[in-house]
């Protein structure tokens, strides 16, 4: 029976989840500050410690700290609210193993649990193995391309908080944005940061896939199921077993294809076409869109249910006019990019470039600062880019007033009114119709008192 230190200071709550749990033969001591959780973890070796982050006379991550320094097999969960994702975070950094955003039902809990004992199970049985080198498993891992630039934007730094606080656990992971914003480099970070990441990493175009040969590009096939199954074929599930599969734009999937992912996702199992065996699958799936999905749900295009199993966790990721601090950040390493690719050694940008990037609006985002840095690295001839190799549009592109020209005239107000509306209250997307960033939307708002 594992023995668990649940430390919440709601009384009702902690009583209500310790009799919830002892119902499901935990062996459960509850505490409802964090000097009780001391004395106890000085006395008692836990399985596991549940605390909350925030009690009146320290927090979890003391708590956390203190039950690792104990005893480091101890698994610890972090009951946490949306708001305190910075502190979620850093639990992760400490060693938590999980963590769970209140309000929640008891019973969502039960799964996080059975994860962390079995992780500690799996752990121990290991440790009992002769060592090996972890760089060899590792090494399977890699793959061309994985490096992930961070940005040092406000967006960028929320970007990769989120990154940080989901990536350790199992939860599937919706990735939003516009196209070209880099949403496979997002799922491979998550896959890097995770306890999947010796394992493979898997991505799917779902785009590209025909619907005549879906079924068996995910699930697999056998030799002669079908006109032209010459050998047994695995599929991306399969390909992906104990590591993470990426599915990119999953609005493209039929809606056969939906309900045949749903039953996989809910079964951990697949059967390969041709086939009357199911196999097991352990897999991690985050995927990706540049489509509204709730308003595809909405309008009978896209499963609810599986739009709710796919999206536990989502992630918005910025455009480039919204990450204007991170420009040169990433034509910097786009260019290190480059000239390694076309055996080059083009040092940098020259004045009138720099200029030229910062005057552009980017709309296609990353994919076209990559294609036109490399474009431009093949061009020049000098040590320096020069704005003479920069594409038309770029190089002749005029600078955009900080200060919110285009709406200075009396209707600047309304404008900004109007915009909010459209966006149904999204303030990002209304900075993207106002083709402003968001901190100006902010100073705005406050300009002229307007409140959501």
């Amino acid at each position: 029976m594992a023995k668990i230190l649940l430390v919440e200071d709601d009384v009702a709550f902690g009583t209500m989840l310790k009799t919830f749990l002892v119902k499901r033969d935990y062996n459960v001591e509850l505490v409802f500050s964090a000097a009780e959780a001391y004395k106890k973890i000085s006395a008692i070796k836990f399985d596991m410690v549940i605390t909350d982050v925030r009690l009146p006379d320290d927090n979890g991550l003391d708590i956390l700290q203190e039950a690792k320094a104990a005893n480091k097999e101890t698994e610890v969960i972090v009951m946490t609210s949306y708001a305190e994702i910075s502190m979620a975070v850093q639990a992760m950094k400490y060693g938590a193993f999980d963590y769970v955003s209140k309000p929640f039902r008891p019973e969502s809990i039960l799964q996080t649990i059975k994860n962390a004992l079995d992780h500690n199970s799996v752990r121990s049985f290991k440790q009992e193995e002769p060592s090996r080198p972890p760089e060899k498993k590792a090494a399977k891992s890699s793959f061309k391309g994985s490096s992930f630039v961070k940005g040092v934007s406000d967006a960028s730094n929320k970007l990769n908080d989120y990154i940080e606080l989901v990536a350790p656990t199992n939860m599937s992971v919706l990735i939003m944005g516009e196209s070209g914003t880099g949403k496979e480099q997002v799922a491979k970070s998550i896959h890097n940061q995770s306890k999947r990441k010796a394992a493979p990493f898997i991505a799917v175009d779902c785009g590209a896939i025909p619907k005549e040969i879906a079924s068996s590009e995910f699930f697999g096939h056998l030799k002669g199921s079908f006109t032209g199954a010459i050998n047994d074929k695995t599929g991306h599930f399969q390909a992906a077993n104990g590591g993470t599969l990426f599915l990119d734009e999953i609005g493209n999937l039929s809606y056969e294809l939906q309900v045949q992912l749903l039953r996989a996702l809910q079964e951990r199992r697949i059967k390969p076409v041709g086939s009357n065996n199911e196999i097991e699958v352990d897999i991690r799936v985050v995927t990706a869109t540049n489509e509204d999905l709730a308003q595809a749900v909405k309008e009978g295009e896209f499963r609810e249910d599986l739009y709710h199993r796919l999206n536990e966790f989502s992630i918005q990721v910025p455009s480039l006019k919204e990450r204007t601090d991170d420009l040169m950040i990433f034509a910097e390493h786009f260019l290190d990019e480059a000239n390694a690719e076309l055996e080059k050694n083009v040092l940098g940008f020259s004045d009138k470039a720099i200029e030229a990037f910062k005057n552009y609006s980017w709309p296609g985002n990353l994919r076209e600062l990559k294609n036109m840095v490399k474009r431009a690295v093949l061009l020049t001839q000098e040590d320096l880019i020069p704005l003479k190799v920069l594409p038309h549009e770029i190089s002749t592109a005029e600078k955009s007033d900080d200060d919110y020209s285009l709406f200075r005239n009396k209707n600047e107000e309304q404008l900004i009114l109007d915009a909010l509306e459209k966006s149904g209250g999204n303030k990002s997307k209304a900075a993207r119709i106002l083709s402003i960033d968001r901190k100006t939307l902010y100073n705005k708002l406050k300009q002229y008192g307007i409140k959501l």
